[in-house]
């Protein structure tokens, strides 16, 4: 089988950012890193899901909604994908850092994250998903383009 383009990127010279990870034609892949790769520092995993719960229902309710195609945590547990069609890479900068800063400022229930709607309604954690993109959140505030290349 041949390598997926994914694990040819070294890991060893991504920090924490926003990357482009691939672009299909008229849609992107981005690399949102919280933490470095293979540093001593994961996401704690009912972090990462309270992330995914707010980062999603965040960017899924901006002016931009139907050019969010999927927002998702890595298996790695050091960061998340967001994936967008035909959207400049400036507009998911700041829907990425708009989202960060959601996060840092909700108070209150968690969107979807009752048994009804989701399938790990227990797992979940404000308090360490605040915790968990502290670093990201900091490294977005001005951010440009040019950074979104590994």
């Amino acid at each position: 089988m041949q390598k997926i383009e994914s694990f040819k990127v070294d890991h060893n010279k991504i920090d924490v950012g926003m990357y482009i990870s691939r672009i299909d034609d008229n849609i992107v892949t981005y690399d949102v890193r919280m933490v470095k790769p293979n540093s001593d520092r994961v996401l704690t995993n009912d972090g990462i899901h309270t992330i995914e719960h707010l980062f999603a229902t965040f960017a899924r309710n901006t002016e931009f909604s139907k050019n969010i195609v999927y927002v998702g945590p890595m298996g790695c547990l050091t960061g998340f994908y967001f994936i967008t069609r035909d959207l400049s890479h400036n507009e998911a900068i700041k829907i990425v850092k708009d989202s960060m800063n959601f996060i840092a400022d909700y108070e209150g229930e968690i969107p979807g994250a009752s048994k009804v709607e989701c399938g790990n309604y227990k797992l979940h954690s404000l308090e360490n998903a605040k915790n968990d993109i502290k670093l990201i959140r900091q490294k977005l505030q001005n951010y440009s383009e040019e950074q979104l290349y590994y």
